[in-house]
């Protein structure tokens, strides 16, 4: 036993190391900007960018919009599939799959292909038809994770009592949608809006590509052109990403603690 936890704790000192030194070294670098000296001049200078602001702004606006088109489109796509179509859920674990699979260049020279000027949808030609492609986008690179998100916690419900119940005194499928599951899978919806909101802050493909001024294109720019800059991006861009994690667990033991006991 205590051979087995020599090794468990080794590969778990292993792992942070190799994890915890590049970014002990990025935050050490990014410090380094003034000779000599730690400061925080890199972060001063990104933070004080316009194209920061900017760029950033945007990005946060698109994810909540990608948020808001997830959550209308998955939660009563995933309850409807659960509570009639049973045998549709292995069919429709596969399709939110797809975007693991299929490398975001494809996806956006799709949409370049199929909604340029020339066609019958003309959505490049608009700087909201942009966005708007771009939001679908990133809906698409969100989806295994907010359908999975969602559909564990409709597992963890009786969704067929519960609609029963609610038709039983005259809810419609709209009311039954927003106020009997809505809140029950409330949870399991914000784990995957976090998850969504950091996907689209650190997307480059699809914004680039469709030239829009997200924060994806904006890290890479810097990155070509500045030293330490970069490096602060990337701590905040970090942080940004383990703040999301942290809302989940924070939310997740929230819940825990403040269920009824039964």
């Amino acid at each position: 036993m205590k051979v087995n936890r020599f090794w468990s704790w080794l590969a778990i000192a292993v792992g942070v190391i190799y994890f915890a030194l590049p970014l002990l070294g990025t935050i050490e670098f990014s410090l380094r900007m003034r000779r000599g000296e730690y400061s925080l001049d890199a972060y001063r200078a990104v933070l004080a960018d316009p194209r920061f602001h900017e760029t950033f702004g945007y990005s946060v606006i698109m994810a909540i919009c990608t948020i808001v088109f997830g959550v209308l489109l998955v939660v009563p796509t995933a309850y409807w599939v659960r509570l009639k179509m049973p045998r549709l859920r292995p069919l429709l674990e596969f399709i939110t799959l797809l975007p693991l699979v299929i490398p975001p260049i494809v996806i956006v020279f799709g949409y370049i292909r199929m909604y340029n000027t020339s066609s019958l949808l003309p959505l490049t030609g608009s700087a909201m038809g942009t966005n708007l492609l771009l939001m679908f986008g990133y809906a698409t690179l969100s989806l295994p994770y907010m359908y999975r998100a969602v559909d564990t916690g409709l597992r963890a419900i009786d969704v067929r009592s519960l609609t029963e119940a609610a038709q039983s005194l005259g809810a419609g499928w709209v009311l039954i949608l927003a106020r009997v599951i809505l809140p029950n899978v409330l949870i399991a919806v914000l784990s995957g809006a976090f998850l969504t909101f950091a996907i689209v802050i650190g997307e480059f493909v699809l914004a680039a590509l469709l030239n829009r001024p997200a924060f994806g294109p904006y890290l890479q720019l810097i990155g070509a052109n500045r030293a330490y800059e970069p490096a602060a991006l990337a701590v905040i861009s970090f942080a940004i990403t383990w703040a999301c994690m942290g809302l989940i667990q924070l939310v997740t033991q929230f819940s825990k603690h403040t269920k009824a006991p039964r």
